[in-house]
């Protein structure tokens, strides 16, 4: 009888009766877009349920929260993620032990986003092309009779937010521009990363890296340091200032949505939230136009962050990872999801679908175009941004005073000096 069970069952596995003996594999891909949280994790589910065998697990970490910190204490609990987050250049050298080598895969030749290392090897998958400039609400800019393409230069700028801010009453307006800078309601990042990003790469080439080579070593522009101060003393005087130095992230959205700001600092990611708070205006870009030395016409684009796989996992979970990506980028339920989910702009040439958000067609445009500015933050330490830049902001956006500017530029000047002893 025991001879016949066995004969049995090694007929049951033979023909694939039993779909598998082996413990099914669970992938967690932790990140930090709370944004795209919940398309990410329908994503997820419905690779899960077709794949037999595979579970991948979204963990999100959001609100400006500190990402390489709580990915360290993962590292400390033996708990790291199989697919995790690097920004640039300053993650790669603290977590290059962690990372795995995907140059061979197929998704290489549909984009040249990827995040290669020292030697040349690609070890990071490029989320996505991210982008912003300075947003502004189509009927509102038409009511006050501003025309946002001559909005190129810092004295036109000026000029158009003078006029608006003494139309506020007439047109509904609290502020002219929705601004973020908040330290305690984790909106650092508008100012600690991205409007910090116009300093090292506005008006440049877009792979002109000389202003960030610069600030590494301890060193800035003084003549454009000054001029991109008084921008960000401009955004600060004419902005909410209980949104810029309190507000949460969905504060400063809802300030733009519900026609409160006619401007706002936000990148093509918002376009998901603004459909779900039901947007019912166009809005789009202009440029930031720091000074008047040129034309200010282009948009700020990038790859701002890029998967890696654990690279201390066994090939099984290895080669599982790597399959979700390649379903990502080559099935129609990933292109979906990047486009419609996520509204994303897909960092891969064979996804062919367009975005609908206002943000996110404006950056189809602009690459389409040229002429755009890279995005350098994640060339600076971690920790830059949200450690040492973010108090700066906060700081002057309490108060952006001709004497206080002086004070901030003197603060950037020394984050410089903090930064060149990191390297």
């Amino acid at each position: 009888m025991r001879k016949f069970i066995a004969t049995l069952l090694v007929l049951v596995l033979a023909l694939g009766l039993v779909p598998t003996l082996a413990e099914d594999l669970n992938i967690t891909l932790f990140h930090n877009k709370v944004e795209i949280a919940e398309p990410l994790q329908a994503f997820a589910k419905l690779y899960s349920d077709k794949t037999e065998g595979v579970t991948v697990n979204i963990e999100t970490l959001g609100g400006g929260a500190d990402y390489s910190g709580n990915l360290t204490a993962k590292l400390t609990a033996e708990s790291m993620p199989d697919i995790f987050v690097i920004e640039g250049d300053g993650d790669y050298k603290l977590w290059q032990e962690y990372v795995t080598d995907l140059s061979d895969e197929k998704w290489n030749e549909e984009t040249t986003l990827a995040y290669k290392d020292p030697e040349g090897k690609v070890v990071g998958f490029p989320v996505s092309i991210e982008g912003f400039g300075l947003g502004y609400n189509v009927e509102l800019l038409d009511k006050a009779g501003v025309d946002p393409a001559t909005l190129t230069t810092f004295s036109a700028l000026k000029e158009a937010f003078e006029k608006i801010d003494g139309m506020k009453g007439e047109l509904g307006l609290d502020s002219v521009v929705s601004m973020g800078a908040s330290v305690a309601g984790g909106t650092w990042w508008v100012a600690g990363h991205h409007n910090f990003s116009i300093y090292l790469g506005g008006g440049l080439d877009f792979e002109d890296t000389t202003i960030v080579d610069m600030f590494n070593k301890g060193e800035v522009d003084e003549e454009r340091l000054a001029d991109y101060a008084k921008y960000v003393q401009l955004l600060f005087q004419f902005s909410n200032k209980e949104v810029t130095t309190n507000g949460t992230y969905d504060d400063q959205l809802a300030a733009f949505v519900n026609k409160k700001a006619a401007f706002i600092h936000q990148g093509n990611w918002v376009d998901p939230s603004f459909a779900k708070m039901n947007i019912d205006f166009e809005y789009d870009y202009i440029s930031h136009p720091f000074n008047d030395k040129q034309e200010h016409t282009g948009l700020y684009l990038f790859a701002p962050s890029f998967y890696v796989l654990n690279s201390k996992n066994s090939p099984e979970k290895i080669q599982a990872a790597k399959d979700f990506l390649e379903f990502l980028v080559f099935s129609e339920e990933g292109a979906d999801y990047m486009v419609n989910g996520a509204g994303m702009v897909p960092a891969f040439a064979n996804v062919t679908l367009q975005p609908s958000g206002g943000f996110s067609k404006a950056l189809v445009r602009a690459n389409a175009e040229g002429g755009n500015h890279g995005v350098f933050f994640g060339k600076l330490p971690p920790g830059t941004g949200q450690d040492v830049l973010a108090p700066i902001y906060d700081l002057f956006a309490q108060d952006a005073s001709d004497e206080n500017l002086d004070f901030f530029i003197e603060d950037i000047k020394g984050a410089a000096k903090t930064v060149s002893e990191k390297q």
